[in-house]
């Protein structure tokens, strides 16, 4: 996946959330964009409630999907 590709539906307005599928099989959901940090080859994806935090390489996502249609 590109940094470019998630660039763009960060800074989508409205903003759409959107669900990461990983290559292992594990989903991630982007609810808010203020909770993600894009970098060059990973994106650091927070969540405020639990105070969690994942690093996920772009290299390694397989799709992504808004979270409309995701399931």
């Amino acid at each position: 996946m590109s940094a470019e590709t998630i660039r763009d539906l960060l800074q989508k307005r409205p903003f759409e959330p959107f669900v990461i599928r990983m290559t292992n099989g594990d989903i991630y959901q982007v609810r808010h964009p203020e909770v993600v940090i894009l970098m060059k080859t990973k994106l650091i994806l927070g969540d405020p409630d639990s105070d969690r935090s994942w690093i996920l390489s772009l290299l390694h996502m397989a799709a992504i999907e808004t979270l409309q249609t995701a399931s």
